[in-house]
């Protein structure tokens, strides 16, 4: 029977030497590498493979009873559908060979309303998680173009004062000189007495 150093057989790594400690860390590391790479080619069959793609799931949506759209997008059918016109004809929203813009549109509006992940969003469209983020990115961006158009002030030099504030001395004194809301709303809020100071 062989001697062996108690101290390494412990498990104690203060006891050990720094090339021995060194070489431990470098064995976890490569062995975690390791892991991670046959996690990634452990499995080489086609991944996304369900019947249920992303299209037909959203033509089931659009078929469908008016819930599952509102549920899924937050939106009605009408309201998706006139969505989609507008940014196809004036904000660049375009599919490509395989994916038509309704999808786009479909794999946008899904990650907002649902704060969906692009793992979940890949599972739901059956695309990859690459796939998802450049349909998101085309998506945002057509909103973004569509917001530009949309969201504009009344006053785009600011100058007017909004008649709520400027005939209600409650507010014209903390308020005069601020940039109001874009549509001249003002939301009236009360602190509660036991959270004042």
């Amino acid at each position: 029977m062989e001697d062996h150093d108690s101290s390494e057989d412990s498990g104690d790594s203060t006891s050990l030497s720094p090339e021995r400690t060194q070489y431990i860390e470098y064995c976890r590391v490569v062995m975690s590498s390791i892991e991670r790479l046959n996690y990634h080619v452990r499995d080489r069959r086609p991944c996304m493979t369900s019947n249920q793609t992303g299209a037909k799931w959203i033509s089931e949506l659009l078929e469908g009873h008016p819930d599952r759209i509102h549920d899924a997008f937050r939106m009605s059918k009408r309201i998706f559908t006139d969505l989609l016109h507008k940014l196809e004809v004036d904000h660049e929203l375009q599919g490509s060979r395989r994916t038509f813009s309704r999808e786009i549109l479909g794999i946008t509006l899904y990650i907002l309303a649902q704060r969906g992940s692009f793992r979940l969003t890949k599972e739901r469209f059956q695309h990859s998680t690459e796939t998802i983020s450049r349909y998101f990115s085309k998506g945002i961006r057509s909103l973004l173009l569509l917001s530009i158009d949309v969201i504009k002030p009344i006053d785009r030099q600011f100058r007017d004062i909004p008649a709520e504030i400027r005939y209600d001395s409650r507010y014209m004194q903390f308020f005069k000189d601020c940039v109001g809301v874009i549509d001249g709303t003002h939301v009236d809020a009360r602190i509660p007495v036991e959270d004042q100071v």
